[in-house]
């Protein structure tokens, strides 16, 4: 995956995650046609233009508008895309949304070379001088598709080469899939450090392989396990068939037992459906037999006892491919003895980070504080050592307190620290 994009930014979701540009003549009915499915079943939306579009000779507004509306493009250079006035009009439309707008541009080299596009030598020059007869008056379009294409050809793509095509859509698939994930954060200032983190996490699920896996999330508490897993639940959604967030799964058990778990799980991914059962086991036979089909993503919570994944997630055969299980615990020897597929364990806040969280808290969400505060705040922000709950209860606690109340808590710290040295 890419490397993540600020926790500030503030980026809508688009109508469609990718816009497919590609020759139809060559590869609609192959290559493109297979690469659109694959990216339609991964959860991935995406435009490809209608072939009835293709009987104008101008380009249709449908299709500017459906770049416009894009979070990327992904452009299929086949051997006669640079014949295509069409193609050429297009990629110019990409170009300018990426250049404008920070669009994303996936160039795949399909039985082309990207040297011969950088350059536009062999079957590009012979297009683009059949281009230059047929639009003789119109020498800026000419070049407005030449530095389109010499822009995008630079771009490091994807090349088919000698792979086989099943294996290349694959991987195309699970690429995009991982960027996109990473891409439309709902996050905001306060989650402070969680780039690296989320980035980390991405990596251990994988959401493009084409399997069953269950990852958790494992740590101490108050170092933001759930807020990790809220953030990837959020995020990762769009690309399953099925969801279910079961938080506060140590408390709910013990005050409403395993059966109510079920039900919650069970209606969060089919709510249109009425579950009626009265034990744990008949709970393990409709969840195999309802989840099989269904690629689904599930995050449980607070998981402490072994039978909550037992009764929740049973065996990895209870799923369709593709879904992804996410576990939050603070027992590492829990996640192991069930054989789950990868522990991440997020660290604590770096110096910087906490500071910034704690004064987020204490400042009323300026990151800035008042130079009498300044020194204040570093001093306690060593106390909680970058444990992020501790932080933001700390700074909750001493917002709009005077300076000597500040100083009041540091000496209350202060003897709070010493006496646990001594003992």
């Amino acid at each position: 995956m890419l490397s993540l994009p600020s926790t500030s930014s503030s980026i809508s979701r688009k109508k469609y995650d990718v816009f497919l540009s590609f020759r139809g003549e060559d590869t609609r009915n192959n290559f493109t046609d297979h690469l659109y499915d694959a990216l339609k079943r991964s959860g991935i939306a995406t435009f490809r233009d209608d072939p009835k579009l293709e009987a104008g000779e101008e380009i249709a507004p449908e299709l500017f508008n459906a770049i416009q509306q894009s979070w990327c493009s992904v452009i299929v250079f086949s051997k006669t895309y640079t014949f295509s006035g069409w193609c050429l009009e297009e990629l110019a439309e990409i170009v300018q949304q990426k250049n404008v707008n920070g669009h994303k541009v996936f160039p795949i080299f399909y039985d082309v070379d990207p040297s011969d596009l950088r350059k536009q030598k062999g079957k590009v020059e012979e297009a683009f001088a059949k281009h230059q007869e047929r639009y003789k008056e119109d020498t800026d379009k000419i070049q407005k598709w030449r530095n389109a294409l010499t822009q995008v050809a630079n771009i490091k793509g994807w090349h088919l080469h000698n792979r086989h095509e099943s294996e290349f859509i694959g991987d195309i698939v699970k690429k995009i899939s991982a960027k996109l994930c990473q891409t439309y954060p709902v996050l905001h200032d306060e989650l402070v450090g969680i780039s690296s983190r989320l980035e980390q996490l991405y990596s251990k699920i994988n959401i493009g392989e084409d399997d069953v896996r269950i990852i958790g999330i494992c740590g101490m508490g108050g170092i933001g396990k759930t807020t990790l897993a809220r953030v990837v639940y959020t995020q990762m959604s769009p690309h399953f068939e099925g969801k279910s967030f079961l938080a506060d799964i140590r408390e709910v058990s013990n005050k409403c037992g395993l059966v109510s778990l079920q039900k919650q799980l069970l209606y969060q991914i089919s709510p249109n459906e009425c579950f009626n059962f009265c034990n744990v086991h008949e709970g393990n036979a409709i969840i195999s037999r309802r989840l099989s089909s269904k690629k689904v993503l599930v995050v449980l919570d607070d998981v402490d006892n072994v039978q909550h994944l037992k009764c929740l997630v049973g065996r990895r055969d209870w799923f369709s491919l593709g879904s992804r299980i996410i576990v939050t615990t603070r027992d590492e020897h829990l996640l192991r003895s069930y054989r789950i597929d990868d522990v991440y364990k997020p660290t604590t806040l770096n110096t910087n980070d906490a500071l910034r969280l704690f004064n987020l808290k204490a400042f009323g969400g300026d990151t800035m504080p008042k130079d009498d505060f300044n020194q204040l705040s570093e001093h306690l922000v060593h106390y909680v050592d970058g444990l992020p709950l501790a932080l933001e209860v700390l700074g909750s606690f001493l917002c709009g307190r005077d300076i000597v109340q500040w100083r009041s808590a540091i000496e209350r710290l202060d003897r709070l620290y010493r006496e646990i040295l001594t003992h």
